[in-house]
């Protein structure tokens, strides 16, 4: 055996403790275990691909290839991406077959997408009866847009309706005065042009858990209940949801059955402690709604 490939247990060294996944990232994993199977579609994955349970099959979708989003982000240069099988607008998804996907995953998407509302009519679209849509947007105060408004419920409505090159130009000129921070009214109106002449990705929408919250129960009075609101958690930087579209739910995964069958009680919930802070989270966001 040669030296580096020697274990902790030969060598007498403490064995390496690897670092825990943040705490949203392990929410993420409960929610796929519990929820995704079959075969879908995980929109602009980048660094971070969510990872599917056993039963679960996910392509990979976005705007351009590796090499292409390098050149376009150098700040991924040094990050290993996940490839591309489906180069498409995440929010138009043309190549894709209506009803043809057990599932899609858009985690921290859905800001960048000019009309959230149509994207999630598309998303919908695309899936089978039963199927499930699995979000995880950015909480704006933990980020970098923690200086900027929340976009209200009517603003969204409004580009849905109109189009969204009716604010296209107020988003870009709030992203380069709040984020970048231009120095000079001029500058980040400058900044906001060429941003926009780009269409440099930006966070276009921003969101607290309440307010994104009704917005998907804005989304469901839209599309005529076409979908229900599986589950939904805060987690440090970031809130997920989870809907599922009308129709004959899919089986469990293996994984999900696993965790059944390891419970002392015939149909007890898995992950009971986990789900009682999400019911309490969700009983949280429900008070601020109406509040």
């Amino acid at each position: 055996m040669n030296a580096p490939e020697q274990s902790a247990a030969t060598t007498g060294a403490e064995p390496t403790q690897l670092p825990s996944p943040p705490d949203y990232l392990a929410a993420r994993a409960v929610f796929a275990e519990t929820y995704l199977t079959g075969e879908g579609l995980e929109i602009g994955p980048l660094h971070q691909p969510l990872a599917t349970p056993r039963g679960a099959t996910a392509r990979y979708v976005d705007r351009m290839r590796i090499d292409d989003l390098r050149r376009e982000y150098p700040e991924l240069r040094d990050w290993n991406l996940t490839e591309v099988d489906i180069v498409d607008d995440g929010e138009k998804l043309a190549t894709i077959a209506d009803e043809s996907q057990d599932f899609i995953v858009a985690n921290h998407f859905l800001e960048h997408t000019e009309d959230p509302i149509g994207t999630i009519g598309t998303h919908l679209s695309k899936l089978k009866p039963g199927g499930i849509l699995f979000y995880a947007v950015p909480d704006k105060r933990y980020t970098f847009d923690y200086r900027r408004p929340v976009t209200p419920l009517e603003h969204m409505v409004a580009d849905h309706e109109e189009g969204p090159q009716r604010s296209r130009r107020q988003h870009y000129e709030e992203w380069s005065q709040l984020v970048l921070d231009a120095a000079t009214d001029q500058d980040w109106e400058k900044r906001a042009i060429e941003l926009e002449e780009a269409a440099y990705s930006i966070h276009m929408h921003v969101w607290t858990q309440a307010e994104f919250l009704r917005l998907i129960l804005a989304c469901r009075e839209h599309y005529d209940d076409a979908f229900d609101i599986e589950a939904t958690a805060h987690r440090e930087i970031e809130f997920m949801v989870v809907l599922r579209k009308n129709g004959a739910s899919p089986a469990p995964g293996p994984d999900a059955q696993a965790t059944l069958r390891s419970l002392p009680q015939a149909g007890a919930v898995p992950n009971l402690s986990f789900r009682r802070r999400l019911r309490r989270a969700l009983r949280a966001a429900k008070r601020e709604l109406v509040g």
